[in-house]
């Protein structure tokens, strides 16, 4: 096992990053909006997958390179949470395939549909599709490949509502998917600010060594402790910003980033802000919030420019 996990995955173009003994990354590069990793896990008779991207061609590629490595099929997939950039490419995998995840991500699933397209249209999706989760679970569930005990972890709502953790022990590897963004901006807005920050802290008692985060190259736990420290820095700006009546828009274009200043999609500040400032109300963690005017306010921070997405 690999123990210089600290910037793995830093690679021009998607590739399988081994880091364990039948345990793999399939990192894209930057990992910007959309453009989501996955895991890969290899059995004798079977792959389980952890998330499979959100394209039909990024998911073709992602079955190429399980395809150059083994010649089993994917048999099981492992949902992280209910965005679709994580799942929409699980059509090109085969009808027989079982997906495995949190009973609030199937939910949520089957009452968004496929919904990326209406704020991304120029993005090439293909033939993209929902494969609805045919397990589901509330709070633990364990899994094996082979003789690999995988532990599905769910924690609360944090970055969804939904969001379950692998957590593999005997190689020390954690897939977390958005809990942890990997040099980008972190983001919880349909989830709960504090319950991120709490859900962090009990990853971190894991004692991770690898840590695969849902967007952004492969590393330890620092990743944990960078999630941690921007989270804490937002809660307080939304405490400041809440206190002085001033809009969550407002607060983001006067802050300075700082340290965050180098992560990729700042705009979401102002999303995390709105999310922070729901908890500041009082309102129950995960309620839904409106989309279209936090949407407007992301594009705003942004210049007027729309979102970027390399999906």
């Amino acid at each position: 096992m690999r123990h210089d996990a600290k910037g793995v995955g830093q690679r021009d173009e998607a590739a399988l990053v081994e880091l364990a003994d039948g345990v793999s990354a399939y990192v894209q590069p930057r990992g910007g909006w959309c453009v989501s990793n996955a895991g890969v896990l290899v059995g004798r008779e079977a792959v389980t997958l952890i998330d499979c991207t959100a394209t039909e061609s990024s998911a073709l590629r992602l079955r190429s390179a399980i395809a150059e490595r083994t010649p089993a099929p994917v048999g099981t997939m492992v949902l992280t949470h209910h965005h679709g950039d994580h799942h929409y490419g699980a059509g090109v995998f085969g009808p027989g395939l079982t997906v495995v995840a949190h009973e609030r991500t199937r939910e949520t699933m089957l009452r968004e549909g496929v919904n990326l397209p209406s704020i991304w249209p120029d993005v090439q999706w293909g033939d993209v599709r929902l494969v609805p989760p045919q397990l589901t679970f509330t709070d633990r569930m364990t899994l094996y490949v082979d003789e690999l005990r995988v532990e599905l972890i769910h924690l609360g709502p944090a970055h969804t509502t939904g969001d379950v953790v692998a957590w593999l022990p005997e190689r020390r590897v954690l897939f977390t998917g958005d809990l942890t963004f990997s040099q980008s901006t972190p983001f919880c807005l349909q989830g709960s600010l504090d319950g991120t920050l709490e859900v962090l802290a009990a990853l971190r008692e894991l004692d991770a060594q690898v840590v695969v985060s849902g967007h952004g190259p492969v590393g330890g736990p620092e990743v944990l402790d960078a999630n941690a420290e921007y989270l804490r820095w937002v809660r307080e700006l939304a405490a400041e910003g809440f206190a002085a009546g001033r809009e969550p828009l407002e607060v983001a274009r006067g802050a300075d980033l700082g340290a965050f200043a180098g992560l990729l999609e700042p705009e979401r500040l102002v999303a995390n802000l709105h999310r922070g400032y729901a908890e500041l109300r009082g309102e129950p963690r995960g309620v839904e919030l409106p989309l279209p005017p936090i949407l407007k306010d992301l594009v705003a921070f942004n210049g007027g420019r729309p979102l970027s997405c390399s999906a």
